[in-house]
């Protein structure tokens, strides 16, 4: 059985069709007929902009969360990690030769 593949929306698409679904008088599942969604998707994406559980919306009060900042941030990360790691090695080794050389 193929699994469907996941279409992916733009962050201003989304925004969209949350507003869209807020308007008095439409519903959530005649704005998902009209862009070709489910009505479940707008109250997913509701949701997660509300809660922001899953970052799924890239700024929220001058936070960038995109993938692209979020990247970086790994990337940061993994080299503090290693040049912590690297700087208590050479504090051991700095550690070893000054009590040889007393």
């Amino acid at each position: 059985m193929a699994r469907k593949k996941h279409q992916h929306y733009t962050e201003e698409f989304r925004k969209e069709a949350i507003k869209r679904s807020e308007k008095p008088g439409v519903t959530q599942a005649q704005v998902a007929k009209e862009l070709g969604i489910s009505a479940q998707q707008i109250s997913n994406w509701k949701r997660q902009f509300n809660r922001l559980s899953d970052k799924q919306f890239n700024s929220v009060e001058g936070v960038d969360y995109s993938k692209q900042e979020s990247e970086e941030l790994r990337k940061l990360k993994r080299e503090n990690k290693r040049l912590r790691e690297e700087m208590e090695f050479l504090k051991k080794v700095s550690a070893y030769f000054a009590k040889d050389q007393e």
